[in-house]
């Protein structure tokens, strides 16, 4: 009965992010009511391995004691602070200290944010006041890649290249540009990282020149690996490539970790595996592994001491009523104290099970192509595997591919073209992690026979 009514109020009331409306009305709500660890349950009772991790952000699983211990403590001392006037809080002060310290190279200004959108909205107008200190307000172009997600806020989903984002909505604006994705395993050079990393900095190139030259261009956005765009994995190299370039062009180089941060490829920062600095960094999800809402915007000293002394005296006339909110930044410490606390190595070795795991998928008829890194991962289908055909549009691989998962007792990312994502928990034990492979090769036998699908196998 309350299982029930809950879907009936979830219709009349609940507005979900990034659904028809209409389908979700029609479909109803799946209800959660708990976790542990890896584990999810839902209000039928049904348990199922979250091999997504909520939406790529519940790093630490669910369930962790020490974290809602933090929080519960921080909201009977002191449950808010703003950060505007001089005021501040402990545990702000010390996440800001903490990160820092672990953070590449210069990256040691802290601005904290609700979230990865607005983390992204707050760079955009770091980068506008940054160029406009250093008398050069004419640089307002901002660049972007394909497949790239930043954000759904008015700014953010401009920058980002997904259609779904845009339709309806009016973005991008004039000022937000996009080159290819590098993409190798759909790139029309072929997989050579070197071709890739020469084709992705003349296509930057020809975009700068295009734009009117590096004295119009702000900034550069890319992720170590495009989340949401189907777990796009660019060649070791094209990272360093890209940054180095846009150091030589006077371009800011801005990494947004917000899916990638805190373990989820191995290390604290992904950008360290590639051996770069960026001028600043966004971040969430795994910043309090979504036990509460929490971003943050790492700025090198060269964009922060540029803004400073460009204001001088004056406010620099950007907040948020809830940045460093003192609860969140409570429970960023006790979430940075498991990954310091084995968190981050256990997420290192199930990472490496997941990705082997996965590749022994590649036998089977419908998986093209296999790629990731660390717990981050994904499986391309196709019909073809020598043309790369995707699977059919009729045959909806968002939809069945998301409902046999979770029949089967496993929740993914399932993308409309046939692409499956994996982000599980890093607190995953390695039956988890064989239990979301063998639950995976049920889904795609399941898939296989599929009328649609068989008919385009022919």
């Amino acid at each position: 009965m309350l299982s029930n009514s809950l879907v009936e109020l979830d219709r009349r009331h609940l507005i979900h992010p990034v659904a028809s409306w209409r389908g979700h009305e029609a479909a109803g709500v799946r209800v959660l009511t708990s976790g542990q660890g890896a584990t999810v349950r839902d209000a039928s009772g049904k348990e199922l391995i979250d091999g997504f991790a909520g939406l790529w952000c519940v790093n630490a699983g669910y369930g962790q004691e020490s974290v809602v211990e933090a929080a519960m403590k921080q909201m009977r001392e002191l449950p808010y602070a703003t950060g505007y006037f001089g005021l501040g809080s402990e545990p702000a002060i010390r996440l800001a200290a903490r990160l820092a310290d672990h953070a590449p190279g210069d990256l040691n200004h802290i601005y904290f944010t609700l979230g990865g959108s607005d983390a992204v909205d707050s760079t955009v107008r770091f980068v506008r006041y940054f160029w406009h200190a250093r008398g050069l307000p004419q640089k307002d172009q901002f660049v972007t890649l394909e497949y790239g997600y930043h954000g759904s806020s008015t700014a953010g989903a401009g920058l980002t290249a997904i259609p779904a984002f845009h339709a309806g909505f009016g973005v991008p604006y004039d000022w937000q540009h996009k080159i290819p994705s590098p993409y190798p395993y759909r790139n029309p050079v072929g997989e050579n990282p070197a071709d890739i990393i020469a084709q992705s900095k003349a296509q930057l190139l020809a975009k700068v020149e295009e734009l009117g030259g590096p004295e119009r261009v702000a900034a550069f956005y890319a992720e170590p690996i495009q989340g949401s765009g189907g777990v796009i994995v660019p060649p070791k190299g094209w990272m360093k490539a890209m940054r180095d370039l846009c150091a030589e062009l006077d371009i800011l180089f801005v990494v947004d970790e917000v899916i990638t941060a805190f373990g989820r490829t191995g290390p604290l920062f992904a950008c360290s595996e590639d051996d770069i600095v960026p001028d600043m960094i966004t971040t969430a999800k795994g910043l309090t592994s979504a036990y509460v809402p929490m971003g943050a915007v790492f700025m090198s000293e060269k964009v922060y001491q540029t803004i400073a002394d460009g204001a001088g005296k004056a406010a620099v006339g950007h907040g948020y009523t809830y940045s460093a909110h003192p609860v969140s930044a409570a429970v960023g410490l006790a979430v940075l104290d498991l990954y310091e606390g084995g968190l981050l190595e256990n997420g290192r070795r199930m990472g490496e099970r997941l990705q082997a795991g996965l590749h022994s998928l590649k036998d089977h008829p419908l998986v093209g192509d296999v790629r990731g890194r660390g717990m981050l991962a994904a499986i391309e289908l196709t019909t073809d595997k020598a043309k790369k055909t995707p699977l059919p549009a009729a045959s909806v691989p968002s939809t069945r591919i998301f409902d046999r998962a979770w029949d089967a007792g496993l929740v993914i990312r399932a993308f409309a073209w046939g692409v499956i994502g994996y982000a599980p928990p890093l607190c995953c034990t390695e039956a988890e992690i064989d239990a979301i492979i063998e639950r995976t090769r049920n889904v795609l036998d399941l898939t296989l026979e599929d009328p649609d699908v068989r008919v385009a196998l022919r």
